[in-house]
């Protein structure tokens, strides 16, 4: 068997790489005050450490978690990889552009095609996935252009914050920001009684779920509406690993009886979503009490890793909260 693809393959990486430091080197590392912005540069801190970034970043790379988060702050990346179909659907059209406007360089964070994202000549890399991944590509992302690395653990307004930071999209983040609050504010003034003597249960199905099971929702969008909004929501004991984490059988839907209100997933059209659809099938879920008098609640939302979808998340809470009878 030849090895001459390989090495034609190896040359055309290595090549692309020397292009990508090359043009690096031009722009500049240090600020050498040519009055360029984009050779200017300003440290950010990240997993990795402390990172010399472009002031202006003007072609920026997203891998992994980074593509929609940094999308919904107004970027326009000139490389992304995968988003999965489901994250598209509920994409803002807008959004849905820009994505679709950049380069595909790669399924997910550690099967990267670095020739072809050299190509692109990034002037910053933003990635956010699994450590396992950034040992296996950091190094050679590094060698292409600045890359700044959060691990899954980033909490996610920390998350946002440091994307805004190191892709220069601040301004849209302000303003993120200020909507978010007023609308936590908003929702706690209006349903201030409903918080404060209601006991809620959030349950949920995912794509990945075996057949015949659901799980308690304690992390993602009803992480936010307990830490933020108050709602009374279980959650995993100090320690313990998320409730979300254990599925249960269609047997124990009967259990849920005990709490007031139960909320679930919804599509944006307002329909459960696919994987959820045969939780509300069944009798069990017929009979609960929470069902038969209107109160359970289905919410929309379509992610929880940036302030957008979590501002449209408020909004969705916010309508099924209005639906509650007057006794509440």
């Amino acid at each position: 068997m030849s090895n001459a693809p390989l090495m034609r393959r190896g040359a055309a990486v290595a090549a692309a790489l020397m292009s990508a430091s090359l043009v690096l080197t031009a722009c500049g590392g240090d600020g050498d005050g040519t009055g360029d912005k984009a050779a200017e540069t300003r440290s950010v801190k990240a997993e990795n450490g402390t990172i010399k970034v472009p002031t202006d970043p003007e072609r920026i790379v997203t891998i992994g978690n980074t593509n929609l988060p940094f999308i919904d702050l107004g970027g326009k990346p000139v490389g992304v990889t995968e988003a999965s179909d489901s994250e598209l659907d509920v994409l803002p059209k807008e959004q849905r552009t820009a994505y679709e406007a950049a380069e595909i360089i790669g399924s997910n964070g550690g099967e990267v095609d670095l020739e072809k994202l050299a190509a692109l000549k990034p002037d910053l890399i933003l990635v956010q996935f699994h450590s396992n991944d950034w040992d296996k590509v950091g190094k050679k992302l590094g060698a292409i252009a600045p890359t700044v690395y959060w691990g899954l653990d980033t909490e996610w307004k920390a998350f946002a914050d440091a994307i805004a930071e190191a892709g220069n999209v601040s301004d849209a983040l302000s303003r993120q920001k200020a909507e978010f609050k007023n609308k936590v504010a908003k929702i706690q003034k209006t349903y201030g009684k409903i918080i404060k003597d209601t006991s809620f249960v959030d349950v949920s199905r995912g794509d990945w779920s075996d057949p015949g099971t659901f799980y308690i929702a304690d992390i993602g969008c009803s992480e936010i509406a307990r830490d933020d909004i108050g709602l009374d929501l279980p959650e995993a004991a100090e320690g313990k690993d998320p409730l979300a984490y254990e599925s249960l059988p269609f047997e124990q839907i009967g259990e849920l009886s005990k709490y007031d209100v139960v909320t679930y997933p919804v599509d944006a059209d307002g329909r459960p979503t696919e994987p959820f659809a045969p939780v509300v099938k069944t009798n069990t879920w017929k009979a609960l009490p929470a069902v038969r008098s209107d109160r359970a609640l289905g919410v929309f939302c379509p992610g929880n890793n940036s302030y957008g979808p979590v501002i449209q998340y408020l909004d969705s809470l916010d309508s099924a909260l209005a639906t509650l009878p007057a006794k509440q």
